[in-house]
């Protein structure tokens, strides 16, 4: 469903972010902190005094959103948007290098992510099963006298 065809009930319910998500994804272009927000509160029929006291929350809920990316820009778009790829320069590990791409309408495919078989996870599992067990050979129970003496 679009936000224009949506009643003002049906908005209260959604959060900012979800209010922002749809917004970035049916304009389809970036858009600033102030502008987006300001979009937001005149969906929900906020005043000016809403929208300066409840921004900085907004701001806040957007950086903390896994959907949103801000640019160099200080824009906003959403994630799925963009390839973020970050270089280590081997030299020195403590300095990467971080590129933000925009990709075409087309779908994002995640690079760093391998295909995972059967066997893979059940080895993966086997490991976490085995470092359980190592960690827990040192445990013991110790009794509520030993407990008060120590």
């Amino acid at each position: 469903m679009k936000l224009k065809d949506m009643n003002i009930t049906e908005l209260k319910a959604m959060s900012y972010t979800d209010i922002a998500y749809m917004i970035l994804k049916e304009e389809k272009k970036k858009i600033n902190t102030p502008k987006l927000f300001k979009k937001v509160c005149d969906l929900l029929e906020y005043t000016d005094e809403e929208y300066e006291a409840k921004i900085g929350d907004f701001y806040t809920s957007l950086t903390t959103d896994c959907r949103f990316i801000i640019l160099d820009t200080a824009e906003w778009d959403l994630k799925d948007k963009h390839i973020v790829k970050e270089t280590v320069d081997e030299d020195d590990d403590e300095e990467a290098d971080i590129s933000i791409e925009e990709v075409e309408d087309e779908e994002v495919e995640d690079e760093e992510t391998d295909e995972l078989d059967e066997d893979s996870i059940d080895n993966i599992d086997e490991e976490l099963d085995d470092d359980i067990d190592d960690d827990m050979e040192d445990l013991r129970v110790i009794e509520e006298d030993e407990e008060e003496e120590s």
